[in-house]
């Protein structure tokens, strides 16, 4: 009887931690407002002026809104992965620029992907209550 309970408690503190990572997050208004900006910046990227300070950028603002959201805790790893398809597009198109020449097809093609990206991110951070 005793190992039942034993067992019993170890299923049941095995699911609670199962259960901490679909907690969905909360409204946050800094996440909200810089999920906006990082959706504004993918649209005003101009593929025929350098792309390098562009994707850095960009790099940035994302680096900001990962911050800020391991800072909060484990309550925002569902926006964490939201945003983790976005930063590996920036960071793909940042470590081009270090070496290859720009390129304004895969500019645009960067561009369109990304737009796309944050705004399934955006849509979701911004419906959250």
């Amino acid at each position: 009887m005793k190992n039942f309970f034993i067992a019993a408690i170890i299923v049941v503190l095995s699911g609670c931690a199962q259960i901490k990572s679909q907690i969905p997050s909360f409204w946050d208004d800094n996440q909200s407002a810089k999920i906006v900006d990082i959706s504004v910046s993918a649209q005003q990227i101009n593929c025929d002026q350098p792309q390098r300070p562009q994707a850095l950028a960009l790099q940035r603002e994302l680096l900001w809104f990962h911050t800020y959201g391991v800072a909060k805790g484990w309550r925002q790893a569902d926006v964490l992965r939201l945003t983790a398809p976005i930063e590996h597009t920036v960071n793909d198109w940042v470590k081009r620029t270090e070496t290859a020449k720009d390129n304004p097809t895969y500019c645009e093609l960067k561009k369109k992907i990304v737009i796309e990206q944050t705004k399934r991110a955006a849509s979701a951070v911004l419906g959250r209550f």
